[in-house]
């Protein structure tokens, strides 16, 4: 299928045309330099722009503009999908998650079979290959970048985010990702391969969430990043391992009594954005930031 690029800039402002009519749509929000906001508004700004890569072109370009990006450039091949957000400072890439009336998306999460990378070790096939799809769009794209760059994705979206998050540092373009934010997101490669890139990268998982318990470590599969785990009651709190199934333990009942399977429930995005929120706004209310040395993860 030929690849497709659709962009949405169109102003002189490099703004987003309103679709309803010839007549412009609201200014671009003021947004600072991301590297100015804190670690928690970081995380909020790209679990909204992760929760944007599902909406249409259209759609998404007017969403990205409230958060302060006026350039908005849609990749599309053969399912898988991304889109570039951009303001005067900062360059964002987003990945699509999974949607499961996307076939390609149920293959690639199906194929658990890993095969060598063209960087080191070995990679999840399904993965890769959506990821190789889309990075010849990626990668032509950055060739001029000269503003901060950063990836984020949830669930599948999460997994391609961290393929072409190391393969930007190993490409020829002049643009490695400052930071890789992902939500809710698989094993994708062995340690290895995991180890083959350095990767600022800060890995969110909510409670039971079932994507990010696959695919299994006995086939050699390891996760990468700092992890930020959200507990049963949506804090973002470090717990050590005896705890941790203990809280999964009492988040699965929870979710039976309410009538839903918890491992699938916790993966939705807008659980994540909203546990993010809050945290954040438990720290912005409080004079000390009492949370603030648990939700710094170490470099």
């Amino acid at each position: 299928m030929t690849p497709t690029l659709h962009s949405r800039t169109g102003s002189p402002s490099g703004g987003i045309p309103n679709p309803r009519g010839p007549s412009r749509g609201k200014p671009v929000k003021d947004s600072p330099a991301i590297d100015r906001l804190s670690f928690l508004e970081r995380a909020l700004l790209f679990a909204k722009l992760s929760k944007i890569a599902y909406s249409p072109p259209a759609q998404a370009g007017l969403q990205a503009r409230e958060l302060g990006f006026g350039d908005t450039l849609f990749f599309d091949r053969d399912g898988a999908q991304a889109y570039r957000f951009q303001n005067a400072v900062n360059c964002v890439i987003a990945f699509r998650g999974t949607e499961p009336k996307q076939w390609n998306d149920l293959a690639a999460d199906a194929k658990v079979r890993t095969v060598l990378s063209e960087l080191a070790g070995k990679v999840h096939r399904g993965f890769k290959r959506e990821a190789d799809d889309l990075w010849p769009l990626v990668e032509t794209s950055m060739l001029r970048n000269s503003k901060q760059l950063y990836l984020c994705g949830h669930s599948l979206g999460a997994a391609m985010a961290t393929i072409c998050a190391l393969r930007c540092v190993e490409s020829h373009i002049p643009s490695h990702p400052a930071e890789l934010f992902t939500f809710g997101s698989p094993r994708i490669g062995n340690k290895r391969y995991l180890a083959s890139a350095p990767l600022n990268h800060f890995r969110f998982v909510n409670n039971n969430d079932i994507v990010a318990q696959v695919p299994p470590l006995w086939l050699g599969y390891r996760h990468s990043g700092c992890e930020v785990y959200a507990n049963r009651q949506g804090k973002l709190i470090r717990l050590d391992d005896t705890a941790r199934r203990r809280d999964h333990w009492h988040g699965f009942v929870r979710g039976l009594k309410r009538g839903k399977l918890d491992h699938f429930a916790d993966h939705s995005i807008d659980h994540y954005i909203t546990i993010i929120d809050q945290a954040l706004q438990q720290q912005t209310s409080s004079q000390d930031h009492p949370i603030s040395h648990r939700l710094h993860p170490p470099h």
